[in-house]
């Protein structure tokens, strides 16, 4: 019914589509899919310590927070004791 040029027509569309919707997404993919400032600076980083002082430094700091972090829990908890027997005491 349609001849040859349907099929020449059919066939370059059946090339042409896939190639066309790769070359729209496979191009500029830097500033179309790019993120400002996602990755962090080198000095904003976490480093890692190999240095024998450095290990034990970050040792001792990781010691200081897990406790600073446990008196205020143990106080927080005291504060919430003090409170329920005060209202214990009321009723």
């Amino acid at each position: 019914m349609g001849g040859l040029n349907l099929e020449v027509f059919k066939f370059g569309m059946y090339l042409m589509f896939p190639i066309g919707i790769m070359f729209y997404f496979g191009t500029n993919l830097d500033q179309r899919f790019s993120v400002p400032d996602f990755w962090p600076k080198p000095e904003n980083a976490n480093k890692v310590p190999y240095d024998r002082d450095e290990i034990h430094e970050e040792l001792e700091r990781l010691r200081a927070r897990r406790l600073y972090l446990r008196e205020q829990r143990l106080a927080s908890e005291a504060r919430q004791q003090q409170q329920q027997q005060h209202s214990n005491d009321q009723e």
